[in-house]
């Protein structure tokens, strides 16, 4: 059975594998924060021990969950812009041929189920996933593109990529010490 749609449920099941990768560990981390100051016994008043878990993993999952399905989103926007700037294929068929690409991620989710207690092992096999699905990207459009086109995909996806990494870093970087200088120390 050979249907284009079989794997179109891959992108949704790699996000919340990752987002509930991600939510175990942080949600550990939380539970120990809140048992260290002492909040957990006062939310032990409202809730159960059982709730509280629940909750906490229900709301951390929703939150991991829009962050990859913004990234996702982000995603398929490069990629189908580097196709507009540098292919020639006006018909969509190489959309088509990347699309078995998804199942790439729903094995490095399934993966990082695996390593769900290292946020080291989370981002090495979310980063290794990234680039075999950008080795798989290139091979699968190389064939439809001129050098001089495939070149430019790739400088197109690095740079944007990279632009993209390095603002939310110098963000960070940045709310990160307006904060540190605003405290009365």
């Amino acid at each position: 059975m050979k249907n284009t749609y079989f794997t179109s449920y891959f992108p949704l099941l790699s996000i919340i594998l990752f987002s509930l990768s991600l939510s175990v560990k942080v949600e550990n981390l939380l539970l120990d924060f809140l048992k260290e100051n002492g909040i957990y016994v006062g939310m032990l008043e409202f809730f159960s021990e059982g709730g509280i878990k629940l909750s906490l993993l229900v709301l951390l999952l929703l939150i991991f969950f829009m962050v990859f399905a913004a990234l996702k989103l982000i995603a398929n926007t490069i990629n189908e812009l580097s196709l507009l700037f540098f292919s020639k294929d006006s018909e969509g068929e190489i959309l088509k041929q990347i699309r078995s690409g998804a199942s790439i991620y729903f094995i490095g989710s399934a993966l990082s189920l695996i390593s769900m207690n290292s946020f080291i092992g989370i981002g090495i096999i979310f980063a290794a996933t990234t680039v075999v699905y950008f080795m798989y990207f290139v091979h699968k459009v190389s064939n439809s593109l001129s050098i001089s086109g495939l070149i430019g995909i790739i400088f197109f996806q690095v740079l944007i990529w990279s632009t993209l990494i390095t603002g939310v870093i110098f963000l960070v970087i940045k709310v990160y010490n307006s904060i540190m200088a605003s405290l009365p120390i």
